[in-house]
């Protein structure tokens, strides 16, 4: 478990980014999404797009799964 930890890259999202992604797991709709973190349903999207972007994936499910593989979320 040591090793593991000690490999694991740093994560690149920001904790709000996490958040709105974590939330995204199950393919959320973005107004459930911002109906649970407060926030507008564009700055849901703006995240979830800076959560994609960051991890090179080509979808929010994608995203998601790279962050969970990677012990991020």
């Amino acid at each position: 478990m040591a090793a593991d930890a000690l490999t694991t890259p740093p994560c690149p999202l920001t904790p709000r980014e996490l958040e709105v992604l974590r939330l995204a797991e199950y393919d959320t709709p973005v107004a459930v999404i911002a109906r649970k973190t407060h926030l507008s349903a564009g700055t849901v999207r703006n995240h979830l797009s800076a959560a994609v972007a960051k991890l090179g994936a080509t979808s929010r499910s994608e995203a998601y799964l790279t962050a969970h593989d990677n012990g991020w979320l």
